[in-house]
């Protein structure tokens, strides 16, 4: 089974890269990030056309997830699932083949110290809750996704640059070490060890063609499939060309 993620940052304006990305990688569960589109907006026409079933959660102009999948998807839900009222679509859960499989987007926190900064660290410990009341590290569990956060410094091209910045900075690393301490492994330090291998290059200041690239989207696997994981990567060659994302696809096989 080859799963991945990829946050597209837009679905409408990344649709024909997605519909050729399906075509030629052929994963068989794809977990999406940044739809910025409403429920009725999203494309599940289009990408049903190319061999997928897709479940999403929408939201207009921000945020936004799917799960795509080459058959039935079953057990959908999305959201936290706790009192609060945020209305913000981040997170949506779904079952194929026997797999539990959660696609996260996580707050970037725009400035250490701002509103956003709090509600990424709130959101963060708010997902480690929901692990813990609905899922045991004994099942097959996959958490996928734009994390927004760089769990370490093998994770950043230019460490001297990003340090304390939303992305690295020491508390939203502690956060997600706590997720990861639950149960998970992280899926691509399996089979890379560092530096890198990069998913996320901002389009400001020819960050991708300089290298300066940043491990924010992981694959995280419950110890149940820890065995079965014989491969990852990051698909560099959607990062490049026209209209790209300014993130590339995270993948991994299991046996």
């Amino acid at each position: 089974m080859k799963i991945a993620t990829w946050n597209v940052n837009s679905i409408r304006a990344r649709l024909p890269r997605l519909l050729d990305w399906l075509g030629r990688a052929a994963p068989d569960v794809v977990c999406l990030q940044e739809l910025k589109v409403a429920d009725e907006e999203f494309p599940g026409d289009e990408i049903g056309a190319a061999g997928y079933r897709s479940v999403w959660h929408g939201q207009r102009t921000y945020n936004g997830v799917a799960i795509l999948a080459r058959g039935p998807l079953t057990d959908v839900e999305t959201g936290l699932g706790d009192a609060s009222d945020d209305d913000q679509a981040r997170v949506i859960a779904a079952s194929y083949q026997g797999i539990r499989f959660l696609s996260a987007y996580f707050p970037n926190g725009q400035t250490v110290g701002s509103d956003k900064w709090t509600y990424k660290l709130q959101w963060m410990e708010r997902l480690g809750g929901f692990l813990g009341a609905r899922y045991s590290p004994d099942g097959p569990l996959v958490l996928c996704g734009d994390f927004n956060v760089a769990p370490d410094d093998r994770d950043v091209a230019r460490p001297e640059e990003w340090a304390g910045s939303v992305l690295c900075q020491a508390e939203a690393r502690q956060r997600l070490a706590a997720i990861a301490t639950w149960g998970f492994v992280d899926a691509v330090r399996l089979h890379h060890q560092g530096p890198g291998p990069y998913s996320w290059w901002d389009y400001r200041m020819l960050a991708f063609p300089k290298g300066n690239g940043l491990r924010i989207d992981h694959i995280f696997i419950t110890k149940p499939l820890v065995t079965r994981c014989t491969g990852a990567w990051v698909d560099r060659n959607e990062r490049k060309g026209k209209l790209p994302s300014d993130h590339a696809p995270v993948v991994i096989e299991l046996s």
